[in-house]
């Protein structure tokens, strides 16, 4: 049976060998058909949407929700900070009207918490309470607010604290009942006077420590970009349009305003950034290693390059095949680089090796190849096709990203092997590596090959106890399949996504449940309101505020009171320089003759303003010029806004906007619920719990909390039935061959206790199995697989001394080179790729453990050599 099984390989080396230019060339001829086929076809999508199946329920779910609002779909959040409330309302109006227009770049452009109607409506959406307060505090303003409104400039501005300070004189009030307002100007004039950037708000002046008029200084505009999917960073261009048109606008720290991107598009390519960031480091660190381990390994720089020829060519060839059997790459399916250079090169140390080792004894080169091939053929085809069988078992789970990374590292190891007994014989032979002078193999080891004959058992009861700890570790072993946590906390989108979710009415971890009307909806919503783990539900009935009554008779009553201050029938003309600096000297005369001689708060805040001003007026027309532009264009945005608000109407279901409307109910009358999380919106043990109350209630609830749970649940059923899929498969594989359910076990055994202390050590040291880490697992099992199926064969031919031989020496620097490889990802900036660095770490070095001492001491005695 060994005869039959290697002879295949032995021939194919043979030819190789007998053609060595033959073969190299046709190896060549393909691989640049297949850089050609790639080059025009390669297509690799970004959209993290299509990783798992559209069958799931849950994505099912989370599809139709995203057919009835497809405007909630892939977005850009655009976060607009303001140093004044002011600042931030008009920096996000004119980003917001900038942006509508370039429709080559974005589908649409809304404001959720602004426009003609919260504009118009906003003081009805507050409580009955704080309408009051809001119109007492504008009517008292009122005073103050008419010269401003009548000549909105430097010159009304002082005329305003002119009369606050006649009213003083004139005993009609006292400075502490006007302190506030001239506290406030006095501190941003003076830093004015002195050339300090100076910001300031008139809502924040006015409003009572949040009794009345809010003063939001942030604000949003809710973008949604076209993408390109066959870009890398699919909103790439409708983000730098975004940035570089706030720059255009000199929305910058400079100027009070500080403008962040979020959401869904930008964190997707912020991801990708942060992948490529150290991707020097990492991809230089990682062919280093690889180098130097294939050195150590086959001490022989012809070998190494005939190693790296054909691993190259290989990839080349599997490149090409993946494109043209599953059509394009996703993030996951790339994976089968590593994988594939991980195992070729395994292919190419395990020959080379035992090459090195039959040179030894045959002088010509020809024949040490066909003696290799011979010696090592039916190992590396057992162990192909192991791995092969391996990775087809995910084709039928519902991870399509892992499923279609089956189907190309699959075909990768039929194309690995084949290039390892053709390419890389005929390059061995066409490169002429040196004579073969030192034993291959280290006797150096033999104290431990005879410890671990001796002291069988002994090992065997150490590596049981092992195996029983780290099974007692699972329960302990922590999935976190939050995606969020394997992106760059430092990213702009990232440290924004984590700064607005600190606020509950902000959190983007909420849930929507699709109801058949807005009746259904708001019945829904009353009962999810009702759950502990609820902090607020919305539908469209939310937009439609209560005790309207009451709330439009106090707003009409302002507005008849103000209407006249608000709307002047004369607006005064700009003013002259001379006529602001005669202003702005008279105003100060008049603060220092209320302030007086008195020494109290209000007072010095008097003489502080009086100061400002003085100066402000002696200063050049810069200096006014400053000042102008400090308080004059917030003073306009204010007075717009409290024109508007004092509009106020009622408001009904039927006078909700259009986009408003489609925003929570589809043409068909479905109508949207979203519910937020009560507690901290980023800790995952909370979400899963807000989770688990919510679909108890509505069961085809989705979003990202649910999302989050669900796609675990999916990932970790996909890992679980691929691998007992391939266990079957594996088994049935080397039952067939080996014909042993002993030696099958022999075989398997080790790549079970090999994952047992992988997930022991994660819980030791904390590491969580995320996203990215998990696919480390298939390496460890196709490497594992390949390892100890080199060294059944080799026990069940009768080889003695395992550690001592070449194999060992190649299953060693193989797992050193994959190891050390891809152990340099742990210098990647992107939390999950280093995540997966180190678990790839951690397995090979307990796949290495378990193939040279747990694997021997497992095998005990070498059998006796089969009769042929």
């Amino acid at each position: 049976m060994r005869r039959l099984r290697t002879a295949p390989i032995a021939v194919a080396v043979k030819l190789a060998c007998d053609h060595p230019w033959l073969t190299a060339l046709v190896c060549l001829l393909l691989s640049a058909a297949a850089m050609s086929f790639t080059a025009g076809h390669f297509n690799m999508t970004s959209d993290t949407t299509k990783l798992i199946s559209d069958k799931v329920e849950w994505r099912r779910q989370e599809i139709a929700m995203t057919a009835a609002f497809p405007q909630n779909g892939d977005t850009t959040v655009v976060v607009v900070d303001g140093a004044t409330p002011e600042l931030a309302e008009s920096a996000a109006a004119s980003l917001s009207a900038k942006l509508e227009p370039q429709t080559k770049l974005f589908q649409n452009v809304r404001r959720p918490d602004d426009g003609p109607f919260f504009a118009k409506e906003g003081l009805l959406f507050l409580s009955t309470a704080r309408v009051l307060s809001t119109t007492d505090q504008l009517v008292s303003a009122q005073p103050f607010l008419g010269p401003m409104a009548a000549d909105p400039s430097l010159r009304g501005v002082s005329s305003a604290v002119g009369t606050l300070a006649d009213g003083v004189i004139q005993g009609e009030t006292d400075l502490a009942s006007v302190q506030k307002p001239i506290r406030a100007l006095a501190d941003a004039l003076q830093k004015v006077a002195a050339g300090q950037p100076a910001f300031f708000s008139w809502q924040a002046m006015i409003a009572s420590d949040g009794k009345g008029l809010s003063a939001p200084t942030r604000r949003f505009i809710i973008v949604q970009p076209k993408l390109d999917y066959g870009s890398l960073m699919p909103g790439a261009a409708a983000d730098d349009a975004i940035r570089s048109t706030a720059r255009s606008l000199d929305l910058d720290a400079a100027h009070g305003v500080r403008v962040r991107l979020t959401g869904s598009v930008p964190m997707s390519d912020e991801e990708f950034a942060s992948l490529t960031e150290r991707a020097w480091l990492v991809t230089g660190s990682m062919g280093l290693a690889v180098i130097v381990m294939l050195w150590l390994a086959v001490k022989s720089a012809r070998l190494v390059a005939a190693i790296l020829i054909t691993t190259l060519i290989g990839l080349l060839l599997t490149t090409a095949a993946g494109l043209i059997t599953v059509g394009r790459f996703n993030l996951i399916s790339v994976a089968f680089i590593p994988l594939f250079v991980g195992l070729g090169v395994d292919f190419g140390i395990q020959f080379s090796v035992r090459f090195r080792a039959e040179r030894l004894t045959h002088d010509d080169l020809k024949s040490a190849l066909t003696a290799a091939a011979t010696g090592i053929g039916g190992s590396l085809a057992l162990a192909a096709a192991a791995i092969t069988l391996g990775f087809l078992a995910f084709l039928p789970t519902q991870y399509i990203g892992v499923s279609e990374l089956g189907i190309i590292a699959g075909v990768g190891m039929i194309i690995g092997l084949a290039l390892a007994v053709t390419l890389l014989p005929a390059l061995i032979l066409l490169f002429r590596p040196r004579r073969q002078t030192e034993e291959v193999g280290s006797s150096r080891m033999a104290p431990v090959d005879r410890f671990l004959v001796q002291r069988r058992k002994l090992v065997l009861w150490a590596f049981a106890a092992s195996t029983a700890v780290s099974i007692a570790l699972l329960p302990f072993v922590r999935f976190d399949f939050n995606p969020l946590h394997l992106r760059n906390p430092r990213g702009e989108a990232m440290s924004t996504l984590s700064d607005i979710s600190k606020d509950p009415s902000e959190t983007p971890n909420i849930i929507n449940v699709l109801a058949p009307s807005l009746a259904a909806a708001d019945q829904l919503a009353q009962r999810l309101g009702k759950l502990p783990e609820v902090a607020q539900t919305v539908t469209l009935s939310s937009f439609v505020p209560d005790d309207q009554p009451a709330k439009l008779a106090a707003i009409s009553d302002a507005q008849l009171l103000l209407d006249p201050t608000l709307n002047p029938f004369e607006v005064q003309p700009p003013p002259s320089d001379p006529q602001v600096v005669q202003a702005l000297h008279d105003t100060a005369a008049k603060l220092r003759t209320a302030a007086g001689p008195g020494t109290a708060p209000a007072a010095a805040d008097a003489v502080r303003l009086a100061a400002a001003l003085q100066a402000i007026a002696n200063g050049p027309p810069s200096v006014r010029a400053r000042a102008r532009a400090t308080l004059i264009p917030p003073l306009n945005t204010m007075l717009d806004q409290l024109r508007a608000l004092l509009q106020a109407e009622p408001v009904t279901l039927q006078s909700l906007p259009p986009d408003l409307v489609r925003d929570w109910v589809t043409k068909d009358g479905r109508a949207r619920v979203q519910v937020s999380p009560s507690g901290d919106s980023t800790d995952n043990a909370v979400l899963q719990r807000f989770s688990k109350a919510v679909r108890k209630i509505a069961p085809d609830a989705s979003g990202a909390p649910i999302s989050i749970q669900e796609a675990g649940k999916t990932i970790s059923w996909a890992f679980i039935e691929a691998g007992l899929l391939s266990l079957v498969a594996i088994t049935a594989l080397l039952l067939l061959i080996l014909r042993s359910v002993r030696e099958v076990a022999f075989t398997l055994a080790p790549i079970v206790l090999a994952g047992f202390l992988t997930l022991g050590t994660c819980v030791v040291i904390g590491q969580p199995i995320n996203f990215a880490n998990i696919i480390a697992f298939p390496l460890l099992f196709g490497v594992g697989v390949a390892f100890h199926i080199y060294f059944v064969m080799a026990w069940r031919a009768g080889a003695k001394n395992l550690l001592q031989s070449s194999l060992a020496r190649g299953v060693f620097f193989s797992a050193m080179t994959t190891g050390t490889a891809f152990g340099s990802l742990m210098l990647s900036s992107h939390p999950g790729t280093a995540s997966m660095g180190k678990i790839l770490m951690i397995s090979l070095i307990w796949t290495l453990v378990a193939a040279l001492i747990f694997e021997p001491a497992l095998l005990g005695p070498p059998r006796k050599r089969q009769a042929p």
